[in-house]
Formats: structure tokens, sequence, C-alpha cells
């Protein structure tokens, strides 16, 4: 039978909260009290976080060359259990080697997370016509950002770092149950059976190597200020210790992020949208390189939160319409492009920024290529216009 497309997203709401927002994005709050316990430089914590998008490359790659349409809730389980003991890990060793793998593995439970939770769940919403939920499902993400914002200060201030990453764990396995109890599949739903418009064609459609370019460029500059944003904060005078205070604002603005922009999408076009998206969110990464003071940050943080997830909403649900019988494999692919940008971003800030003592032209050059990638979507503007005309002609 068909799932409840209510319970189903809250599990993929769930299910994002912890591989992504845990998984992957708790290292960004707790990175500058690592650095200062732990006393590795800014160097190292871009190699850290790099491992961590390698291996989210790695699980892309699998995942998109692996079938994936049966058993995908009995995949999606095992990835977030091994998800959740890898967080535990972080906070168990202390070997930088140990934590360079430890970041790479669970990079890629989390690839396979975000693939299968998004294909799993975006199929079912499809075939009850409820694809306009989607934007809750990611809404997830700044979710799980907000709650681990606000709970890594307390459980620093009380158990060190180390308490950060048990503590965080312990809240993943919680969750997981809900994830459990509502994601499951749906095996008796009769196939979805295409029109001739969207027909999968034998050779590349056009639109994809536009949106691959778009989305590969946003994954290598969004990753910079999703990675060093509270360490950054964190060097500057105007916060005082209260560098997280950035991070809890980035989820906090996240949350509701990606039901406006499936609105926006839904009513003037993903492509268009997805432009605007990027010109606003280059804005929020330069806005700390132009001015140290907390209103920029505050300004950048709002920005940032308002705008990285919307990316995957408008970009996965264009792709998914665009080709409905394999969207598995379409975001598995787009996925990898985004990871392979993911992987280099933070190497290259943490060593352009120890050459030059300053995240400056990092974030600058971060800035400049997701403009460079708004850019990229031009012709696919033109094209969903002329197809918008189209329809209602």
């Amino acid at each position: 039978m068909l799932r409840n497309p209510y319970t189903l997203v809250i599990g993929g709401v769930f299910a994002l909260f912890i591989a992504m927002s845990i998984g992957r994005f708790a290292y960004t709050p707790i990175l500058p009290f690592m650095q200062q316990e732990a006393g590795f430089t800014t160097r190292f914590a871009g190699f850290l976080a790099s491992s961590n998008y390698a291996g989210y490359l790695v699980g892309a790659i699998i995942a998109s060359i692996v079938p994936l349409k049966r058993k995908r809730a009995v995949y999606l389980r095992f990835s977030i259990i091994i998800s959740i003991l890898l967080t535990l890990l972080m906070g168990l060793t202390y070997s930088h080697t140990s934590w360079m793998l430890w970041r790479f593995l669970s990079g890629i439970t989390s690839a396979f997370v975000f693939v299968l939770a998004s294909s799993l769940i975006l199929d079912q919403l499809a075939k009850q016509q409820k694809l306009g939920w989607v934007g809750v499902m990611y809404g997830g993400v700044g979710l799980g950002i907000f709650i681990s914002g606000l709970l890594v200060p307390l459980l620093i201030e009380n158990f060190h770092y180390e308490g950060a990453w048990i503590g965080l764990a312990c809240l993943a396995g919680l969750l997981s149950i809900i994830v459990f109890l509502t994601v499951k599949e749906d095996n008796t739903a009769l196939p979805i059976t295409p029109s001739p418009k969207h027909v999968q064609p034998t050779k590349t459609p056009k639109w994809f190597p536009w949106l691959l370019a778009s989305y590969g460029l946003e994954g290598l500059g969004y990753i910079v200020t999703g990675t060093f944003i509270v360490a950054i904060a964190e060097q500057t005078p105007a916060f005082s210790g209260n560098a997280t205070s950035v991070w809890v604002l980035v989820g906090l603005t996240a949350i509701p992020s990606c039901v406006v922009w499936a609105y926006f999408g839904n009513k003037y076009g993903y492509m268009l949208s997805l432009m605007i998206l990027l010109i606003i969110q280059a804005v929020g990464i330069a806005l700390p390189a132009i001015s140290a003071s907390s209103a920029s940050f505050y300004v950048s943080a709002i920005l940032f939160g308002a705008t990285f997830m919307g990316v995957t909403t408008l970009a996965t649900a264009y792709a998914r319409n665009k080709n409905p019988l394999g969207s598995a494999q379409v975001i598995a692919i787009m996925t990898t492009i985004y990871a392979l940008g993911q992987m280099i971003g933070p190497s290259l800030a943490g060593v352009l920024t120890a050459e030059t003592e300053s995240y400056t032209w990092a974030l600058s050059g971060a800035a400049f290529l997701v403009f460079i990638g708004a850019l990229f979507l031009l012709p696919l503007v033109n094209q969903e216009r002329v197809e918008i005309n189209n329809d209602v002609n």
C-alpha cells in the first residue's frame, strides 16, 4: 500500500538530520573547539573536512553505479546505523589518522542516506502528487544544524569536544527509531508510466551538463562557508567566544528555506529560482571577507542558511521531473559532482588561508565560483521559460 506522505516526510526529515546535520555538518561548530583542545592547524582542519567530502564523493559514485531500486529502506537503515557509530568514534579516539578515516567513512554513509532517502521518498510523494512536501524533508538539515548548534556549546562546556560528538551520536540514535518506523518501501504501487516527452533519451540530455556544472561549482563554493564560518567568527573579536550563534542562525533560517524555494520553483520556474538563489548566496559568502563586524557575519549566516539547502531542493526536483524513471541514478550523479566540489573546496581554502594568514581570499574565491554557477543556468532558465509558455498555450 501507499505510505502516508506526512509520516514519510517526517522520516525523511530525521534521516537527513542524522546523516547530514550531525554526520556531516556537526564538524563545523565543533571544529574551533577541537582545534583549541587538540591543537591542530587550519591546514589540517581543511584536510579533515575534505576527507569527509571525499567519502561523500565515493559514496555518491557507488550509489550512481549500483542499482538502487530494491531494498532501499534496508540500505537506508544500515547506512544510518553506521553513520551514528562513526559520529560516536569521533569522540572516542584521538589519532589524527583515525579521525581522517572516520570522517571519510562518514561521508560515504551520508551520501548513501541522502540518495536513498531522496529517491525513495520523492518517488512515493510523486505517486501521490505530494511533491510539494519535498521542501519540508530537506528542511530537516536546517533543523539538525539549528539543534546541534544549540547543543554543541552546552556539551563542550560540560564534556569538552569529545562529549559533543558522543552526545550528538546519542541524539542521532534516538532519532533513528523514528526513521525506521516511518520510512519503508512501497512495493505494491504501480510503476510510473512516462509520457513520451519524459522518456529518458539514449544520449545525455542537453539540460544535464549545464545543471551539473552549476551544481558542481556550488559544491566547491558553498562548502568554504559551510566548513569554516564558525572558525572564522571565533577568530573575530566581535564574538567573544559566542561564534556558535552564527551556526545556530544558519540552521534556523535553513529550516523554512526549502519550503519557500520549492514554492518559488513551482510558481516561477525551478531554474530561474535557482539562479537567483545562487546570486544571493554568493553575496552571503562574500560578506565576512568585506567586513569583520558581527552584523556582517549574522547577515552572511542568514543568506547562507536561507539558500544552501534550497539549491538541493530546486536542483533535485527539476532533475526528477526531467527523468522520473531514473531518479536515484540522476540524483546520485548530481551528488557525485557536488561532492567533488565539496572535497576540493575545504583543502584549497585551508591551504590558501594558511599561506595568506587570512580567510579573505578563500571566501572571495568561493563567492565568485557560486556566482559563475548561477550564470551556467541561463540556458536552462530560457529553456524552462519556453516550456512553461508552451504548456500555458
